[in-house]
C-alpha cells in the first residue's frame, strides 16, 4: 500500500484509498496504510463477529492524537450519503425515526471503514434476519471494567469466577481483553431467549458475584462504589447497547485490539492488552480463540452459512421455514444448501394454483426470494407487486420440475433466467437494488436493473412481506408515469397448503377476491395502494402563490433546550419548493421565481409520484471533493437558455434534497407535525434513478454532528422541533440554522472601483442589511470573487446606478469613491466574527442569492 492514493479491488469491489501515508497514531507512527492492512489481514476473523449487526463507528478523522493532543472522535451510527450503495445495512427504527446502520460482512465494508477512519466498530448482540428484522440474541457478553487501584490481574480474577458460574449452566465463555483497561466474556446462545432475559440473568450473576466477593466485584455503575474493584458490567446485554467487536482496533494511543485470548492465556503472570503487530501474528498462525462463539448458528464461516456448508447444508437457520413447509420424501425440490459464488440470481416460471414468477437472489448463502405474481416489469413505466417469501437453498438456483399436488407450491416451475448479478444496494427490510445479467436467450434479455422496495403497507404478518420490483430503465424515453409504492395491482400468488395443512404466510389460499377482499374479509391491502396511486382529484391543484416556504432562525445550541429536535445537514445549496398537478412539475425558487427552466431535470414528470403535491428542498451541486459546492452552484443559478442549461447540465450536475412535503394528493399537511410529515415524505419518495434524494435525518448529538460537519467542509446542520407545523412563508424558531461557518447574506448598494490588477473592475462593494425601513452598512468585501463574476461585476452593478447612497450612514473612509446602486442584489458572504460597532470582520464573498430578495434579508446571530 506504499504511496498516497491507490485504486483497489476488495472482494470485487473497487474502492478509492487517499493519505495512505498519513499517521492515524502519532506514539506509534502508524498510518492508514497500516490500518488498512491490519483490517485486510483479519477480516476473516473480525467479519463472523460482526456480520449481519448493525454497526455503530467511532471515527478519529485526523488520527488519534498524543497523550498531550487527543484527536478529535466521534460516534457515527447513520450511514452517510456519500457511502457506496453495495454497502450492506440495517434499518433500524428508534422511537419515531429510522437509522440505516452498516453492516461489516465482507472485506470491502472494512476497507472502506478504513478508508474513512472508522477505527472502532462497536455491534450489539443481535442480529438481523434477511427481512430486516431483529433477532433474538446469539451471544452474551460481560464487561469486566476495573475501577481505579484495580487493573488486568483484577479482572482475570474476576473472569475466571464468572467462568464457572457460566459453565455451571451450560455455557463456555471465551476472553476478550478488550484493548483497553479490562475483559469482555462471551458466552454463544442459542436465541431462544430475549435480550431483556439475556441482560436480566447477567445482572444477576454480577450481583452474586458482587455477594460471594464484596472485595473484588462490584455490580453498581456508581464510580464511588468501584475503587480497587472490578465492575462486572452486564448492561452491554441490552438491545439497545453495544460493545466493540472482538479483532477491532482501540481509538487509544497506542494500535491495542480487542483480542480474543484463551483461558492458559488470561492464568499467565504476564497477560498484557496487545496491539495490533501481535493480533497479526496470532492470526496468520492460525490462532483464533473466539471461533468458538462464532462457529454458533448464523454467524458468516458457521455450520450452515456463509464459507461454510455441511455435507448436505441442511443446517442453514435461515432454512428452517423453508424446511418446516415441505415433506423431503414427497417433493423433489432440494433441501441442500450447497455452495454459490455470492451472487447467483435465478427467476422461475411456476405454474402453480396461479401462475406466477419467484424471483431469488443469493444473499448470506441463502436465495431471498420473491414471489411475482404479475411477472417481471419489462418497463420503468409500472410497478408490480412482490411478496417476499421464505429463504431457499442454493440448489434451487438450478432447480426445475413438478412439485406433486398436495404438497406446498404444488405445479410445474422452470427457469425463465439465471446468471449473475451485481449489487448496487441491500437494506435488509427495506430496498435491494442490483444488475442482472441474464444467460443468452433468457428471458430477461441481457442485462437489467432492478428495484425492489419495500412499501410499509400490509396488515399483520403479511405487512412484512410486501414490496414492490421496479425496474430501473434508464432510457428516458420509455419511461411512462411514475412508479410510486402503493401502484401495484392484484394480490399475491399461492404456492399451495404447508406440509402440515395450516396456511401459509402471507396470502390467504384463495388470494384476494375481485372486489378486493380476502378470504377472511380484510380490505387487500393492494386494493387501497391502488387506489392511492390513482390521481387526486382535489378541489383546486396546488399552487405555488399557496405555499411559501418555512424559514429558521440562526442559532446555537443552547436554544435546543427543552424539546426533541430532529437534526439534519444544513445543505450549501437554494431552496425551492416542487409544485405538481398530474401533468406537470415546476420548479420554484425561495422568492417565488419560476426556475424550472434553470433545473429542468427536477421537473422530469417521471420522476414524481402521479398525484399533485407540494414538496420542500434544497438545491446542491457537488464538487470534485464529494461535497455540496455553493461556488459551482453559481454556473447553474442564472442560466434559463435552454442551450446554456443543457451545456451546463453536463459540466454542474445538481440533485434536490428534499427534507418536507406540503401537499400531498389533495391533503394539505402544513397543520400536521414535522414528525407526521417527515413519515409521509418517506412513503411519499421512492428511491430512483433521478437526481433526488431525502435528506437524511441524524440520530447522533448535535456537538457530534457539527464537529464532523466542520471536517467534512458542510456549512453546519438544521434542527428542527419535531412538533412544529409548518409555517408558511415565516421565519421562527422552531425550526433553527447551526452554522460552523459565519455567513450572512447582504444587499449591495455600491462599489468602489478596482485599482492596479482589478483596473477597470470593482475592487469591493458596500453592503447592508434591512433595519427598520433603512439599508444598515456593515461593511465592504473585496475578496473571494472568481475571476468571472469579476468579469460580469462591473456591468451588473452599473445597470443600477444612483446618485445617491442608500445606506443610513457609511464611513467618510469608505464612501470616498464609492458609486451607489440600487439595493436590489442580494449576495451572501463569510465573515470573522462582529465588530463592536455592528460591522462585519474579514467577509469573503461566497456568491449571488438570486433566490432572495432585499426583504428577505436579516442579520444572523
Amino acid at each position: 500500500m506504499a504511496g498516497p492514493k491507490e485504486r483497489v479491488r476488495v472482494a470485487g469491489r473497487e474502492l478509492s484509498l487517499t493519505n495512505l501515508e498519513k499517521i492515524i497514531y502519532p506514539e506509534t507512527g502508524t498510518t492508514k496504510a497500516d490500518v488498512l492492512a491490519y483490517y485486510a489481514a483479519v477480516a476473516h476473523v473480525l467479519i463472523p463477529a460482526a456480520a449481519n449487526r448493525p454497526a455503530t463507528r467511532k471515527r478519529w478523522v485526523n488520527g488519534v492524537g498524543t497523550a498531550g493532543h487527543p484527536g478529535e472522535v466521534f460516534f457515527q451510527k447513520n450511514l452517510e450519503d456519500s457511502a457506496p450503495g453495495w454497502l450492506p445495512r440495517a434499518a433500524i427504527t428508534h422511537k419515531d425515526r429510522t437509522i440505516y446502520y452498516p453492516m461489516v460482512n465482507d472485506p470491502a465494508t472494512l476497507a472502506w471503514f478504513g478508508q474513512i477512519n472508522s477505527l472502532e466498530i462497536h455491534v450489539p448482540q443481535w442480529q438481523v434476519d434477511s427481512h430486516g428484522n431483529q433477532l433474538n440474541p446469539d451471544r452474551l457478553v460481560l464487561d469486566l471494567d476495573p475501577g481505579h487501584g484495580a487493573g488486568l490481574e483484577e479482572c482475570v480474577e474476576v473472569a475466571f469466577l464468572a467462568r464457572s458460574i457460566l459453565e455451571d449452566v451450560g455455557l463456555d465463555p471465551v476472553p476478550v481483553t478488550s484493548g483497553s483497561k479490562g475483559i469482555h466474556l462471551y458466552a454463544g446462545l442459542d436465541r431462544t431467549q430475549t435480550s431483556q432475559q439475556i441482560s436480566d440473568f447477567a445482572h444477576e450473576l454480577a450481583r452474586a458475584l458482587e455477594a460471594d466477593h464484596p472485595d473484588l466485584a462490584v455490580s453498581d455503575m456508581k464510580k464511588t462504589l468501584r475503587t480497587g474493584k472490578v465492575l462486572v458490567d452486564w448492561s452491554q446485554n441490552s438491545a439497545a447497547k453495544t460493545t466493540i467487536v472482538p479483532y477491532s482496533l482501540r481509538g487509544r494511543h497506542a494500535p491495542t485490539v480487542a483480542a480474543p485470548r484463551t483461558w492458559r492465556e488470561l492464568s499467565s503472570p504476564n497477560l498484557q492488552h496487545l496491539d495490533y503487530k501481535a493480533v497479526l501474528r496470532r492470526v496468520e498462525a492460525g490462532k483464533d480463540p473466539f471461533a468458538a462463539i462464532t462457529r454458533g448458528a448464523g454467524h458468516p464461516g458457521a455450520s450452515g452459512s456463509p464459507g461454510h456448508t455441511d455435507d448436505d447444508g441442511a443446517g442453514h437457520p435461515r432454512l428452517q421455514k423453508y424446511r418446516s413447509m415441505r415433506d423431503p420424501d414427497a417433493t423433489p425440490e432440494p433441501f441442500t444448501g450447497a455452495e454459490g459464488p455470492g451472487n447467483t440470481f435465478v427467476i422461475q416460471e411456476h405454474h402453480a394454483s396461479r401462475l406466477h414468477f419467484d424471483f431469488r437472489l443469493e444473499h448470506e448463502g441463502v436465495l431471498v426470494s420473491w414471489a411475482l405474481p404479475k411477472g417481471v416489469p419489462d418497463s420503468g413505466g409500472k410497478n408490480h407487486l412482490a411478496v417476499q417469501t421464505e429463504d431457499h437453498p442454493l440448489d434451487y438456483a438450478t432447480f426445475e420440475g413438478t412439485i406433486p399436488k398436495g404438497q406446498y407450491g404444488a405445479g410445474e416451475v422452470t427457469i425463465w433466467d439465471h446468471g449473475t448479478y451485481e449489487l448496487q444496494k441491500w437494506i435488509n427490510g427495506r430496498e435491494v437494488i442490483a444488475t442482472l445479467k441474464g444467460s443468452e436467450g433468457g428471458g430477461l434479455g441481457g442485462t437489467k436493473t432492478f428495484a425492489l422496495i419495500h412499501t410499509g403497507r400490509g396488515q399483520g404478518k403479511d405487512a412484512e412481506g410486501q414490496w414492490l420490483i421496479h425496474l430501473m430503465d434508464r432510457d428516458p424515453g420509455r419511461r411512462a408515469a411514475r412508479r410510486h409504492p402503493r401502484s401495484f395491482e392484484d394480490g399475491p400468488p399461492e404456492d399451495g397448503p404447508r406440509k402440515d395443512g395450516s396456511p401459509e404466510d402471507g396470502p390467504s389460499e384463495d388470494g384476494p377476491s375481485e372486489d378486493g377482499e380476502t378470504k377472511d374479509g380484510e380490505r387487500a391491502d393492494q386494493q387501497t395502494a391502488s387506489r392511492a396511486s390513482k390521481p387526486a382529484a382535489p378541489a383546486s391543484a396546488p399552487t405555488a402563490e399557496d405555499f411559501l416556504p418555512m424559514m429558521a432562525t440562526s442559532g446555537t445550541v443552547a436554544d435546543l433546550q427543552g424539546s426533541d429536535w430532529q437534526f439534519e445537514l444544513k445543505w450549501d445549496g437554494v431552496r425551492a419548493l416542487i409544485v405538481a398537478d398530474e401533468q406537470k412539475v415546476r420548479v420554484f425558487s425561495r422568492n417565488g421565481n419560476d426556475v424550472t427552466s434553470t433545473y429542468p431535470e427536477l421537473a422530469d414528470r417521471s420522476c414524481w409520484p402521479a398525484q399533485s403535491f407540494v414538496a420542500d428542498g434544497e438545491i446542491i451541486a457537488v464538487g470534485p471533493s464529494g461535497r455540496p459546492d455553493f461556488g459551482l452552484l453559481q454556473g447553474r443559478m442564472k442560466l434559463t437558455r435552454p442551450a446554456d442549461v443543457k451545456k451546463a447540465r453536463a459540466s454542474i450536475p445538481v440533485r434536490l434534497m428534499l427534507f418536507d412535503l406540503l401537499y400531498d394528493g389533495g391533503e394539505d399537511l402544513r397543520r400536521q407535525s414535522l414528525r407526521k410529515r417527515r413519515q409521509r415524505l418517506e412513503e411519499f419518495f421512492a428511491p430512483s434513478d433521478c437526481p433526488v434524494g431525502l435528506s437524511p435525518v441524524l440520530d447522533e448529538r448535535i456537538d457530534h454532528i457539527l464537529e464532523s460537519a466542520q471536517e467534512l467542509g458542510l456549512e453546519g446542520a438544521m434542527a428542527k422541533r419535531t412538533d412544529s407545523r409548518y409555517a408558511n412563508g415565516q421565519r421562527t424558531r422552531t425550526w433553527i440554522k447551526i452554522k460552523v461557518e459565519k455567513t450572512q447574506e447582504v444587499v449591495v448598494g455600491g462599489w468602489r472601483p478596482g485599482k492596479g490588477g482589478r483596473q477597470g473592475s470593482v475592487g469591493s462593494l458596500l453592503v447592508g442589511i434591512p433595519d427598520a425601513g433603512s439599508l444598515r452598512y456593515v461593511g465592504r468585501v473585496g475578496s473571494g470573487f472568481s475571476t468571472r463574476e469579476l468579469t460580469e461585476l462591473r456591468q451588473k452593478v452599473e445597470a443600477l446606478a444612483r446618485k445617491t447612497s442608500p445606506f443610513d450612514d457609511v464611513p467618510r473612509e469608505d464612501a470616498a469613491d464609492a458609486k451607489w446602486v440600487t439595493p436590489r442584489l442580494v449576495g451572501e458572504v463569510t465573515f470573522g466574527e462582529w465588530t463592536g460597532a455592528g460591522k462585519l470582520r474579514h467577509p469573503v464573498w461566497r456568491g449571488w442569492r438570486l433566490d432572495k430578495d432585499p426583504e428577505d434579508v436579516v442579520a444572523e446571530a
